[in-house]
């Protein structure tokens, strides 16, 4: 291999690893997908070790290592790799690792192990993808300093290392940059919000309680699709002794957690009910798809189509803002996500909820990450600096 010539993917998806034949794959390789089988009940903790081990396994071949010969320096060096990787590395989308070949799965020639992004904004306004726009995000260097760091103390238990060579690196901050305070939330405002609500009650009821169980119950995308680890259906909602209603989710980490059902929320599940030809509150033997296939039978397993469904209400209620004048709403609502609406709904309930309710409503191991959502210190430190003056023009 050289760094003219793009890699081919190594380790398959989650869903195949245990059929893939490392019989003619390197000790490295072989270690690698023997540490990889301990993650797979965590579809993002398996795919963030797989995407960094990975890398430094093609690190290492390029540069005719292997994890036995890796120091502090070449960790260094292959962080420096990572941050600046050859243009031929760099891909223009995200493909398929895999693809099926004759019945078998080969490693798909498309794929890339870096992926060139831009804004949502500025894909509308035109711009184009380029390779030499590749830029590392603080948050992906301190990614693989976490996965490397558990992949060589898990190799350092089974005694394939003598050291973990990430954990000698003391001075971590020259390859991330450290942040005063807490990061901002991204979150959309209390005006895009109702246009948002809004616009999804004018589409239709499934848009409509898509956004609401989103924004209401804090869910991630992968908790209202259907997949080998969840199946959400209508009895996942039930009633306790008291009369209140909860949801039962699985969640990130494979953690199930029940999340508090509001007034607005029920409201909005009778709605989506109703539309079903459903009765107006699901029994516990209900164990029908909480988010059915338009055609065809079964729940909806893609986050692709639920994301394309949550673009299209942001897409529209741009246009009503532009329509009412709310020019700077409607720019900053172009880069929002789904998970925005996440975020929204944590927000705007810490302001009147106890802050240990909130946290375990959405899932949080701890109340520090619930209290980043606390925005009321920063409202104040800003309303005291707007008023300052430049030069006293009296």
């Amino acid at each position: 291999m050289t760094s003219s010539s793009p890699p081919l993917a190594l380790i398959d998806t989650m869903e195949h690893i245990n059929t893939l034949d490392v019989s003619q794959y390197s000790i490295d390789a072989q270690k690698t997908v023997t540490f990889l089988k301990c993650y797979t009940g965590s579809k993002g903790t398996f795919n963030s070790y797989r995407r960094d081990i990975e890398r430094l396994l093609h690190w290492c071949e390029l540069n005719s290592k292997t994890l036995p010969d890796l120091k502090q320096a070449e960790i260094e060096s292959f962080i420096k790799f990572c941050q600046n990787p050859p243009l031929k590395w760099i891909g223009m989308k995200k493909a398929p690792r895999f693809a099926l070949k004759e019945g078998n799965r080969v490693p798909n020639s498309e794929w890339r192990p870096f992926v060139v992004t831009i804004s949502k904004a500025a894909h509308k306004k035109g711009h184009k993808l380029d390779p030499k726009d590749f830029e590392l995000s603080h948050g992906a260097v301190k990614e693989i300093f976490a996965s490397l760091s558990s992949f060589f103390n898990y190799l350092l238990q089974e005694e394939y290392l003598t050291m973990n060579p990430v954990a000698l690196i003391r001075q971590k901050s020259k390859f991330i940059r450290t942040q005063q305070g807490p990061n901002k939330i991204r979150r959309i405002s209390e005006l895009q919000w109702q246009y948002v609500i809004r616009t999804a009650r004018e589409m239709n009821n499934r848009t409509l309680f898509i956004m609401s169980a989103l924004y209401s119950m804090y869910l991630r995308i992968s908790e209202l699709a259907a997949s080998e680890r969840w199946l959400p259906q209508m009895n996942d909602f039930q009633r306790d002794n008291d009369g209140n209603w909860w949801f039962t989710t699985v969640g990130k980490g494979n953690k199930q957690r029940q999340i508090a059902v509001s007034d607005t929320m029920l409201a909005a599940l009778k709605h989506w009910r109703e539309y079903l030809n459903l009765s107006s509150l699901p029994s516990s033997a209900d164990t029908s798809p909480l988010l059915p296939k338009t055609k065809g039978k079964g729940p909806i397993t893609s986050t692709t189509y639920i994301r394309k469904i949550v673009q299209q209400c942001f897409d529209n209620s741009i246009d009503k803002l532009k329509q009412d004048n709310f020019h700077d709403e409607a720019e900053f609502l172009v880069d929002a996500t789904v998970h925005w609406l996440r975020h929204t709904g944590i927000s705007d309930d810490i302001k009147h909820r106890p802050r240990e309710h909130v946290r375990d409503d959405a899932g949080h191991s701890s109340s520090a990450i619930t209290d980043k959502y606390i925005d009321i210190e920063l409202r104040e430190r800003h309303r005291t600096a707007k008023g300052k003056i430049i030069i006293d023009e009296d």
